[in-house]
Protein backbone atom coordinates (compact mmCIF):
# COMPACT_ATOMS: atom_id res chain seq x y z
CA UNK A 1 0.00 0.00 0.00
CA UNK A 2 1.02 3.54 -0.57
CA UNK A 3 2.22 5.28 1.95
CA UNK A 4 -0.07 8.22 3.12
CA UNK A 5 0.61 11.41 2.13
CA UNK A 6 1.35 13.80 4.88
CA UNK A 7 -0.82 16.67 5.07
CA UNK A 8 0.16 20.80 5.96
CA UNK A 9 -2.00 19.95 9.18
CA UNK A 10 0.44 17.06 9.97
CA UNK A 11 3.38 19.32 10.23
CA UNK A 12 1.81 21.69 11.89
CA UNK A 13 0.99 19.21 14.80
CA UNK A 14 4.50 17.96 14.51
CA UNK A 15 6.00 21.47 14.65
CA UNK A 16 3.84 22.35 17.52
CA UNK A 17 2.52 25.51 15.62
CA UNK A 18 -1.01 27.14 13.85
CA UNK A 19 -1.31 25.42 10.38
CA UNK A 20 -1.20 29.48 9.19
CA UNK A 21 2.44 29.52 10.19
CA UNK A 22 3.62 26.35 8.07
CA UNK A 23 1.56 28.30 5.49
CA UNK A 24 3.63 31.34 6.09
CA UNK A 25 6.76 29.58 5.60
CA UNK A 26 5.93 27.83 2.91
CA UNK A 27 4.76 31.06 1.52
CA UNK A 28 8.34 33.09 2.33
CA UNK A 29 6.42 35.66 4.82
CA UNK A 30 9.25 37.46 7.09
CA UNK A 31 6.97 37.30 9.87
CA UNK A 32 8.25 34.12 11.43
CA UNK A 33 10.56 33.49 14.03
CA UNK A 34 13.93 31.76 12.53
CA UNK A 35 14.39 28.87 15.24
CA UNK A 36 10.61 28.46 14.35
CA UNK A 37 10.57 28.34 10.90
CA UNK A 38 14.13 26.20 10.69
CA UNK A 39 12.15 23.45 13.23
CA UNK A 40 9.39 23.37 10.42
CA UNK A 41 11.76 23.32 7.24
CA UNK A 42 13.56 20.76 9.26
CA UNK A 43 10.33 18.36 9.80
CA UNK A 44 9.62 19.05 5.98
CA UNK A 45 12.99 17.65 4.89
CA UNK A 46 13.01 14.80 6.85
CA UNK A 47 9.30 13.64 6.71
CA UNK A 48 9.79 14.14 2.97
CA UNK A 49 6.65 16.43 2.85
CA UNK A 50 5.89 17.61 -0.22
CA UNK A 51 3.53 20.71 0.18
CA UNK A 52 0.03 20.70 -1.98
CA UNK A 53 0.11 23.35 -4.64
CA UNK A 54 -3.79 24.22 -3.93
CA UNK A 55 -3.03 24.26 -1.03
CA UNK A 56 -0.45 26.49 -0.82
CA UNK A 57 -1.92 29.13 -3.21
CA UNK A 58 -5.25 29.04 -1.14
CA UNK A 59 -3.34 29.59 2.03
CA UNK A 60 -1.09 32.51 0.34
CA UNK A 61 -4.34 33.81 -1.60
CA UNK A 62 -2.30 34.04 -4.82
CA UNK A 63 -0.74 31.17 -6.97
CA UNK A 64 3.03 30.70 -7.16
CA UNK A 65 2.95 28.84 -10.32
CA UNK A 66 4.03 30.30 -13.54
CA UNK A 67 2.83 28.27 -16.84
CA UNK A 68 5.28 28.20 -19.38
CA UNK A 69 3.80 26.92 -23.09
CA UNK A 70 6.32 25.94 -25.59
CA UNK A 71 5.44 23.90 -28.98
CA UNK A 72 8.43 21.60 -28.65
CA UNK A 73 11.14 21.08 -26.35
CA UNK A 74 13.03 19.84 -29.22
CA UNK A 75 13.60 23.51 -30.76
CA UNK A 76 17.32 24.84 -29.98
CA UNK A 77 16.52 27.60 -28.87
CA UNK A 78 14.40 26.45 -26.50
CA UNK A 79 16.60 25.35 -23.72
CA UNK A 80 18.48 28.58 -23.98
CA UNK A 81 14.79 30.55 -23.17
CA UNK A 82 13.93 28.08 -20.51
CA UNK A 83 17.64 28.78 -18.92
CA UNK A 84 16.81 32.15 -18.42
CA UNK A 85 13.65 31.54 -17.35
CA UNK A 86 14.53 29.39 -14.23
CA UNK A 87 17.08 31.70 -13.08
CA UNK A 88 14.56 34.28 -12.63
CA UNK A 89 12.13 32.34 -10.99
CA UNK A 90 14.71 30.84 -8.93
CA UNK A 91 15.40 34.81 -7.01
CA UNK A 92 11.07 33.99 -6.19
CA UNK A 93 9.15 31.96 -3.83
CA UNK A 94 7.69 31.32 -7.41
CA UNK A 95 7.99 28.21 -9.45
CA UNK A 96 7.43 26.74 -12.93
CA UNK A 97 4.67 24.73 -14.97
CA UNK A 98 5.82 23.42 -18.16
CA UNK A 99 3.83 22.44 -20.86
CA UNK A 100 4.16 21.44 -24.41
CA UNK A 101 1.95 22.08 -27.87
CA UNK A 102 2.86 19.09 -29.96
CA UNK A 103 4.49 20.55 -33.26
CA UNK A 104 4.47 17.04 -35.28
CA UNK A 105 0.37 17.24 -34.80
CA UNK A 106 -1.86 19.00 -37.39
CA UNK A 107 -4.27 22.12 -36.16
CA UNK A 108 -2.59 21.74 -33.00
CA UNK A 109 -3.74 24.35 -31.63
CA UNK A 110 -2.77 23.93 -27.70
CA UNK A 111 -6.28 24.23 -26.48
CA UNK A 112 -5.46 20.90 -24.49
CA UNK A 113 -2.30 22.18 -23.02
CA UNK A 114 -3.78 25.44 -22.13
CA UNK A 115 -7.08 23.49 -20.43
CA UNK A 116 -4.69 21.28 -18.50
CA UNK A 117 -2.74 24.31 -17.38
CA UNK A 118 -5.72 26.44 -16.36
CA UNK A 119 -8.11 24.05 -14.83
CA UNK A 120 -7.24 24.51 -11.33
CA UNK A 121 -6.73 28.28 -11.65
CA UNK A 122 -3.61 27.70 -9.94
CA UNK A 123 -1.51 30.03 -12.45
CA UNK A 124 -0.50 33.28 -11.65
CA UNK A 125 0.56 33.98 -15.05
CA UNK A 126 1.36 32.48 -18.38
CA UNK A 127 4.80 32.59 -20.69
CA UNK A 128 3.77 31.90 -24.42
CA UNK A 129 7.24 30.44 -26.48
CA UNK A 130 6.00 30.53 -30.32
CA UNK A 131 2.52 29.68 -29.19
CA UNK A 132 0.99 30.18 -32.54
CA UNK A 133 -2.66 29.63 -33.19
CA UNK A 134 -2.90 29.36 -28.92
CA UNK A 135 -2.22 33.18 -29.18
CA UNK A 136 -5.98 33.62 -29.06
CA UNK A 137 -6.44 31.32 -25.91
CA UNK A 138 -3.63 33.36 -24.31
CA UNK A 139 -5.21 36.88 -25.51
CA UNK A 140 -8.48 35.41 -23.59
CA UNK A 141 -6.38 34.75 -20.28
CA UNK A 142 -5.24 38.40 -20.63
CA UNK A 143 -8.75 39.61 -20.73
CA UNK A 144 -9.25 37.66 -17.88
CA UNK A 145 -7.01 39.51 -15.59
CA UNK A 146 -4.41 36.92 -15.60
CA UNK A 147 -0.31 38.36 -16.98
CA UNK A 148 0.41 36.92 -20.04
CA UNK A 149 3.13 37.49 -22.06
CA UNK A 150 4.50 36.04 -25.41
CA UNK A 151 8.46 35.57 -26.66
CA UNK A 152 8.00 35.94 -30.39
CA UNK A 153 5.42 34.01 -32.26
CA UNK A 154 4.69 32.38 -36.15
CA UNK A 155 1.56 34.51 -36.54
CA UNK A 156 0.76 38.35 -36.42
CA UNK A 157 -1.23 38.86 -33.07
CA UNK A 158 -3.37 41.33 -34.79
CA UNK A 159 -4.35 39.07 -37.41
CA UNK A 160 -5.51 36.76 -34.03
CA UNK A 161 -7.90 39.39 -33.06
CA UNK A 162 -5.76 40.34 -30.20
CA UNK A 163 -7.74 43.93 -30.92
CA UNK A 164 -7.30 46.60 -27.66
CA UNK A 165 -5.70 44.35 -25.68
CA UNK A 166 -2.03 45.06 -24.57
CA UNK A 167 -0.29 41.81 -24.36
CA UNK A 168 3.52 42.13 -24.38
CA UNK A 169 5.32 40.39 -26.92
CA UNK A 170 9.29 40.00 -27.23
CA UNK A 171 10.96 39.48 -30.12
CA UNK A 172 14.19 40.77 -32.34
CA UNK A 173 14.65 43.09 -34.76
CA UNK A 174 14.68 40.17 -37.73
CA UNK A 175 13.80 42.53 -40.19
CA UNK A 176 17.49 44.69 -39.30
CA UNK A 177 19.00 42.06 -38.54
CA UNK A 178 18.61 40.72 -42.11
CA UNK A 179 18.75 44.08 -43.50
CA UNK A 180 22.79 44.06 -42.08
CA UNK A 181 23.51 40.55 -43.03
CA UNK A 182 22.24 41.02 -46.95
CA UNK A 183 24.47 44.69 -46.52
CA UNK A 184 27.14 42.60 -45.17
CA UNK A 185 27.30 40.66 -48.64
CA UNK A 186 27.22 43.28 -50.54
CA UNK A 187 29.67 45.66 -48.99
CA UNK A 188 31.92 42.11 -49.87
CA UNK A 189 31.33 42.93 -53.88
CA UNK A 190 27.97 40.09 -54.41
CA UNK A 191 25.35 41.40 -56.07
CA UNK A 192 23.18 38.13 -57.08
CA UNK A 193 22.75 37.64 -53.77
CA UNK A 194 19.68 34.21 -53.10
CA UNK A 195 17.66 33.95 -50.45
CA UNK A 196 15.84 30.97 -48.73
CA UNK A 197 12.61 32.52 -46.64
CA UNK A 198 10.99 30.59 -43.71
CA UNK A 199 6.69 29.95 -43.85
CA UNK A 200 6.08 33.44 -44.79
CA UNK A 201 2.75 32.95 -42.44
CA UNK A 202 5.30 33.56 -39.79
CA UNK A 203 6.49 37.20 -38.55
CA UNK A 204 9.68 36.63 -38.61
CA UNK A 205 10.03 35.24 -41.85
CA UNK A 206 8.44 38.29 -43.58
CA UNK A 207 10.41 40.77 -41.69
CA UNK A 208 13.84 38.70 -42.41
CA UNK A 209 12.46 38.65 -46.51
CA UNK A 210 11.63 42.48 -45.68
CA UNK A 211 15.15 43.37 -44.53
CA UNK A 212 16.85 41.39 -47.73
CA UNK A 213 14.60 43.55 -50.34
CA UNK A 214 15.23 46.69 -48.53
CA UNK A 215 19.17 46.10 -48.25
CA UNK A 216 18.83 45.17 -52.27
CA UNK A 217 16.83 47.60 -53.09
CA UNK A 218 18.71 50.80 -51.30
CA UNK A 219 22.07 49.19 -53.09
CA UNK A 220 20.34 49.63 -56.68
CA UNK A 221 19.96 45.35 -57.04
CA UNK A 222 17.26 44.18 -58.36
CA UNK A 223 15.60 41.02 -56.19
CA UNK A 224 15.75 37.96 -58.64
CA UNK A 225 12.34 36.07 -58.51
CA UNK A 226 14.79 32.92 -59.05
CA UNK A 227 16.91 34.00 -56.47
CA UNK A 228 14.27 33.62 -53.81
CA UNK A 229 13.32 30.24 -52.40
CA UNK A 230 10.97 28.41 -50.09
CA UNK A 231 11.68 26.73 -47.18
CA UNK A 232 10.49 26.33 -43.65
CA UNK A 233 13.39 26.42 -41.08
CA UNK A 234 14.67 23.45 -41.67
CA UNK A 235 17.98 22.03 -42.60
CA UNK A 236 16.17 20.04 -45.31
CA UNK A 237 14.14 22.69 -46.77
CA UNK A 238 17.38 24.50 -47.08
CA UNK A 239 18.73 21.56 -48.86
CA UNK A 240 15.94 21.37 -51.18
CA UNK A 241 16.17 25.50 -51.99
CA UNK A 242 19.85 24.98 -52.33
CA UNK A 243 19.52 22.45 -55.21
CA UNK A 244 17.00 24.60 -56.98
CA UNK A 245 19.50 27.19 -56.44
CA UNK A 246 22.63 25.55 -57.67
CA UNK A 247 20.37 23.81 -60.54
CA UNK A 248 20.54 27.48 -62.57
CA UNK A 249 22.27 27.51 -65.60
CA UNK A 250 25.66 28.54 -64.55
CA UNK A 251 25.13 32.63 -65.14
CA UNK A 252 22.08 32.72 -63.09
CA UNK A 253 23.44 31.11 -59.90
CA UNK A 254 24.07 33.56 -57.04
CA UNK A 255 27.62 34.24 -55.23
CA UNK A 256 25.87 34.32 -51.91
CA UNK A 257 23.22 32.86 -49.89
CA UNK A 258 21.66 34.59 -47.23
CA UNK A 259 19.43 31.43 -45.14
CA UNK A 260 16.54 32.84 -43.07
CA UNK A 261 17.62 30.26 -40.52
CA UNK A 262 20.76 28.30 -39.35
CA UNK A 263 19.28 24.82 -40.25
CA UNK A 264 18.42 25.95 -43.70
CA UNK A 265 21.95 27.63 -43.78
CA UNK A 266 23.31 23.65 -42.88
CA UNK A 267 21.03 22.08 -45.98
CA UNK A 268 23.07 24.76 -48.29
CA UNK A 269 26.20 23.23 -46.67
CA UNK A 270 24.90 19.32 -47.49
CA UNK A 271 24.01 20.73 -51.13
CA UNK A 272 27.36 22.26 -51.90
CA UNK A 273 29.14 19.07 -51.37
CA UNK A 274 26.67 17.25 -53.66
CA UNK A 275 27.55 19.55 -56.00
CA UNK A 276 30.96 19.97 -55.75
CA UNK A 277 30.79 23.89 -54.81
CA UNK A 278 33.01 25.54 -52.47
CA UNK A 279 31.81 27.16 -49.53
CA UNK A 280 33.07 30.41 -49.10
CA UNK A 281 34.93 29.91 -52.43
CA UNK A 282 32.17 29.60 -54.87
CA UNK A 283 28.81 30.84 -52.44
CA UNK A 284 29.26 32.69 -49.58
CA UNK A 285 26.96 32.09 -47.37
CA UNK A 286 24.83 33.92 -44.36
CA UNK A 287 22.16 32.23 -41.36
CA UNK A 288 19.98 33.60 -38.88
CA UNK A 289 19.80 32.55 -35.14
CA UNK A 290 23.47 31.53 -33.79
CA UNK A 291 22.07 28.66 -32.10
CA UNK A 292 23.56 27.25 -28.96
CA UNK A 293 24.20 23.48 -29.03
CA UNK A 294 24.17 23.46 -32.87
CA UNK A 295 27.16 21.13 -32.77
CA UNK A 296 25.42 18.83 -31.63
CA UNK A 297 22.26 18.60 -33.28
CA UNK A 298 21.34 15.80 -35.86
CA UNK A 299 22.05 17.86 -39.31
CA UNK A 300 23.23 16.27 -42.14
CA UNK A 301 26.76 18.35 -42.09
CA UNK A 302 28.91 18.90 -39.05
CA UNK A 303 28.79 22.39 -38.20
CA UNK A 304 31.68 22.79 -36.66
CA UNK A 305 33.18 21.80 -40.53
CA UNK A 306 32.99 25.29 -40.97
CA UNK A 307 31.77 28.42 -38.62
CA UNK A 308 28.68 29.63 -39.82
CA UNK A 309 28.68 33.44 -40.36
CA UNK A 310 24.83 34.26 -39.12
CA UNK A 311 22.53 37.21 -36.86
CA UNK A 312 22.47 35.99 -33.40
CA UNK A 313 19.14 36.40 -31.66
CA UNK A 314 19.39 36.86 -28.10
CA UNK A 315 17.15 33.61 -26.70
CA UNK A 316 18.76 34.50 -23.59
CA UNK A 317 17.78 38.04 -23.35
CA UNK A 318 14.14 37.05 -24.65
CA UNK A 319 13.78 34.87 -21.31
CA UNK A 320 14.74 36.98 -18.97
CA UNK A 321 12.70 39.95 -20.71
CA UNK A 322 9.58 37.84 -20.17
CA UNK A 323 9.76 36.95 -17.15
CA UNK A 324 11.04 40.37 -15.80
CA UNK A 325 7.75 41.67 -17.29
CA UNK A 326 5.72 38.93 -15.95
CA UNK A 327 7.36 39.60 -12.34
CA UNK A 328 6.58 43.38 -12.60
CA UNK A 329 2.90 43.04 -13.40
CA UNK A 330 2.54 40.46 -10.52
CA UNK A 331 4.60 43.15 -8.59
CA UNK A 332 6.88 40.34 -7.28
CA UNK A 333 10.16 41.71 -6.16
CA UNK A 334 13.46 40.16 -7.05
CA UNK A 335 16.13 38.37 -4.86
CA UNK A 336 18.60 41.12 -3.05
CA UNK A 337 20.77 42.36 -5.26
CA UNK A 338 19.57 41.96 -8.81
CA UNK A 339 18.98 44.31 -10.43
CA UNK A 340 16.54 44.25 -13.82
CA UNK A 341 18.42 46.00 -17.59
CA UNK A 342 15.73 47.61 -17.92
CA UNK A 343 15.03 47.05 -21.72
CA UNK A 344 11.52 48.00 -21.93
CA UNK A 345 11.29 51.60 -23.22
CA UNK A 346 8.63 52.37 -20.89
CA UNK A 347 9.77 50.75 -17.67
CA UNK A 348 9.57 52.49 -14.91
CA UNK A 349 11.37 52.46 -11.42
CA UNK A 350 8.58 50.86 -9.48
CA UNK A 351 6.87 48.00 -11.25
CA UNK A 352 3.20 49.90 -10.24
CA UNK A 353 4.31 52.23 -12.56
CA UNK A 354 5.46 49.85 -14.98
CA UNK A 355 2.25 48.13 -14.85
CA UNK A 356 0.89 51.26 -15.39
CA UNK A 357 2.13 51.59 -18.30
CA UNK A 358 1.47 48.40 -20.16
CA UNK A 359 -2.14 48.90 -19.21
CA UNK A 360 -2.07 52.26 -20.85
CA UNK A 361 -0.71 50.61 -24.21
CA UNK A 362 -2.76 49.93 -27.16
CA UNK A 363 -2.75 47.07 -28.73
CA UNK A 364 0.00 44.54 -28.91
CA UNK A 365 3.47 46.09 -26.97
CA UNK A 366 6.14 44.66 -28.75
CA UNK A 367 9.73 44.72 -27.33
CA UNK A 368 12.38 43.91 -30.17
CA UNK A 369 16.01 43.07 -28.76
CA UNK A 370 18.95 43.28 -30.87
CA UNK A 371 20.35 41.13 -32.95
CA UNK A 372 24.24 40.72 -33.51
CA UNK A 373 26.01 40.00 -37.34
CA UNK A 374 28.63 37.72 -36.46
CA UNK A 375 30.94 37.59 -39.45
CA UNK A 376 32.97 33.73 -39.22
CA UNK A 377 34.57 31.93 -42.11
CA UNK A 378 31.00 30.92 -44.34
CA UNK A 379 30.84 34.43 -46.44
CA UNK A 380 34.87 34.11 -47.24
CA UNK A 381 35.77 37.73 -45.49
CA UNK A 382 38.27 36.05 -43.63
CA UNK A 383 37.78 38.04 -40.12
CA UNK A 384 36.06 36.89 -37.08
CA UNK A 385 33.71 40.37 -35.90
CA UNK A 386 30.66 40.77 -34.40
CA UNK A 387 28.16 43.86 -35.20
CA UNK A 388 25.19 44.43 -33.03
CA UNK A 389 21.73 45.86 -35.03
CA UNK A 390 19.51 47.81 -32.87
Amino acid sequence: MAEKRLTIEDIARLAGVSKATVSRVLNGKPDVDPATRARIRHLMEEQRYVPSATATNLAGGRSHLIGMLVRSYTWLFVPEIMRAVADLIDRTIYELVLYRMNDQLPNDDGIPALNRLLVTDLTAAVLGVFPGPASVQLAALSRNGVPVAVIDDQYDPMELSWGDLPVPWITCENKLGSYEAVRHLIGHGHQRIAHIQGPLRWVCARERYEGYCQAMEEAGLAVDPLLVRQGDFTTATGYAAAEQLFSLPKEQRPTAIFASSDLMAYGVLAAARKYDLSIPGDIALVGFDDLAGMAESPVVIAPGELPLTTVRQPFNEMGQSAMELLFSLLEVPFATGYRSPSRWPFMSETSAAFKEAIQSQKGVVYLRLPVTLTVRDSCGCGTSIARTAS
